[in-house]
This record gives structure tokens, sequence and C-alpha cells, in this order.
């Protein structure tokens, strides 16, 4: 695909070296690649400059408006946003060209399925898939809600949906995954605290169970095998985690008030 397309490709990074070549190397059609950093220290930037990326430095303000400054940055009107764990399928890139191929795209919105592949393994059932993301958008007709964590597009277009997987590599070792996991369980603690959240035990507590049971064995995730199992159990850890912290920050908060009353 040599052929550029009028679009600008967006992604934020910090440290993303592991996965950003194929990342890069999944979308030759873009006209403009934009990588928004956070201060990395690895090869994030010798990898950019290979694919004639420009790379622009912006303090960390939280993945909603992190992306929300990216696409700002964007100077074609369609923008194509991916995180720095991701890369299309062939067949998903094919189907954005077919988009672009009689101009611009028909609708102002597009989304597609994305896959995880955890442990070497795509994972098709269970939790996480098709997980439909909105990522291919007009600039006028969407943009990224402004949430700390679990960030996502907001649009009155209903979108239409392309063929084809975004790949999401969301380990490439479990250590790293944990550690990963650890920091988003901590933001949504205090993102449901700043929402006025309660933690009450038998939330705690069940949570994860109904998880399991609507991921294993109601979604089919046994199919994925052992990979799926892993996957499926940590996140049911992720659910109980979340709300031990929730429960820790309200009792800090509370032991302030307090203090400061």
């Amino acid at each position: 695909m040599s052929e550029k397309l009028p679009l600008s490709l967006v992604l934020i990074t910090c440290n993303a070296a592991a996965r950003l070549r194929d990342v890069l190397a999944s979308v030759p059609f873009a006209d403009e690649v934009i990588l928004v950093d956070s201060g990395s220290t690895d090869d994030t930037a010798l990898i950019a400059a290979e694919f004639g990326a420009q790379i622009v430095h912006h303090a960390w303000a939280g993945f909603g408006p992190q992306k929300a400054h990216a696409v700002s940055l964007a100077k074609h009107d369609w923008v194509l946003c991916l995180d720095a764990d991701e890369a299309l399928s062939p067949k998903l890139a094919a189907s954005i060209c077919a988009a672009f191929r009689s101009g611009l795209p028909e609708y102002p919105v597009y989304r597609f399925a994305r896959c995880n592949v955890f442990m070497g393994h795509p994972l098709k059932h269970g939790e996480g898939y098709p997980d439909y993301n909105t990522r291919l958008f007009r600039k006028d007709a969407a943009h990224w809600s402004d949430d700390i964590v679990h960030e996502h597009v907001l649009s009155d277009e209903a979108p239409r949906t392309l063929e084809g997987d975004l790949l999401h590599y969301s380990a490439d070792d479990l250590k790293t995954y944990l550690d990963k996991q650890n920091r988003y369980t901590s933001l949504a603690a205090e993102r449901a605290l700043a929402r006025g959240e309660s933690a009450p035990v038998a939330r705690m507590l069940l949570s994860p169970l109904t998880r399991f049971l609507k991921f294993w064995l109601i979604r089919g995730g046994w199919r994925d095998g052992l990979p799926g199992f892993v996957h499926i159990a940590i996140g049911c850890q992720n659910s109980f985690m979340k709300y031990v912290k929730l429960r820790e920050l309200r009792r800090q908060a509370d032991a302030s008030s307090v203090l400061s009353g």
C-alpha cells in the first residue's frame, strides 16, 4: 500500500518501543503520523523517526485528555487513533483503505472489533471480543472523553463497522501486564471516589464472581484455553482490587475530613 490516504494516524506514547514498530508498520497508508509522548526514555523516538512520525512532547494529562490533544494536532480532517500496543490486522487495513477508495469515507465515524492477543493467543471468546471500538473518525464528528482511564470516543453519529480486527497485544510478559493492571485499578478507584461511588463488602466480593461466571461460562471463555482463563482471572482480580482500593481511599478521605473538621 504505497498510496497515502488523507488520514492522520495519532498515538500517545511513553516507553512504547516494544511494539511501536509493529504498530506503525501496520498503517503504511497514513499520510501523517503524530506521536504525543509523555517522557519516553527508551527507543520510542528512534523508531518513530524511522517512519517519519512527528513527535510532540506533552506532559501526562490522563488517557482521555492526552488522546484529545493528539487528535487536535492532526492536519487532516480524518484521524485513526491507535494505542502503542495495537496493530491493524491485514483485513482491517484493507477495510480502511476501501473506505477511502472513492475519496473520503461515506460515513463520519467507524468502529471495528478489538481482539486481545494474550500469552501469544488471540482471545476470540469470553471477555473483550469483539469489543467494538470507535477509532476512525472525522474530527468534527467525534472526540475523546476526558476520562483519565477507560477513555472512549464520543459521537452523536452511529458508527459504521469495518471488517477485520484491531489486534491488542495486551502483554509481552505477565509481569509487565500485571504492573499495568495495578496502575489501572488505582486510577479506576480514584475515578470511582470522585464520582461518589461506594464499595460495600458484598459488591467487593460478588463483583469478581459474577464477572467470572459471565465471561468464562456464559460467553465461552473456556474455548480460549489457558490464556483465556488467565486473562479472565486477572480481570476478576482487577474488579476485586478496584473496590479494595476504593474502600481505602474512602477511609483516608473520611479520616482527613475528621482531622480537618
